[in-house]
């Protein structure tokens, strides 16, 4: 089983370092930011390196793949300190693909199972923001 790490790194420590204080209210506030831009859900993604995260609240975290590429994970109730996390990881079942039926996010020694996938459209969620 491979474990892919994503931390604060320099380039995005401003964005994720911040998103670990962020309150229920706030991570929630960023979650109803994403929704009207989630595709349908998929089973499974590709990526070769993890650029950011960001947490959502307890059951939610959004990771980017690629500079435009990011999915919003929903993982299993009960996911305690999620949102509170310094750091997270994925399994990888199969090299260099996380799926739903298989992996999980970690982090401080937990797992949680991930049950949705769902692609968030930031080419069209730019263009929006833009046209404010």
């Amino acid at each position: 089983m491979k474990i892919v790490r994503i931390g604060c790194v320099l380039l995005l420590a401003t964005m994720a370092c911040a998103a670990q204080a962020d309150t229920r209210e706030v991570a929630q506030k960023h979650l109803e930011e994403y929704t009207p831009y989630l595709e349908a859900p998929v089973d499974q993604f590709h990526y070769w390196s993890f650029d950011q995260w960001q947490p959502l609240g307890p059951t939610h975290v959004a990771v980017w793949t690629e500079l435009n590429k990011a999915y919003l994970l929903t993982v299993e109730n009960g996911c305690p300190n999620l949102e509170w996390a310094n750091n997270i990881g994925v399994t990888s079942q199969s090299t260099n693909v996380v799926s739903k039926k298989f992996d999980y996010v970690t982090f401080d020694h937990q797992r949680c199972h991930i049950t949705q996938i769902q692609p968030i459209d930031l080419a069209r969620m730019k263009v929006d923001s833009k046209a404010k």
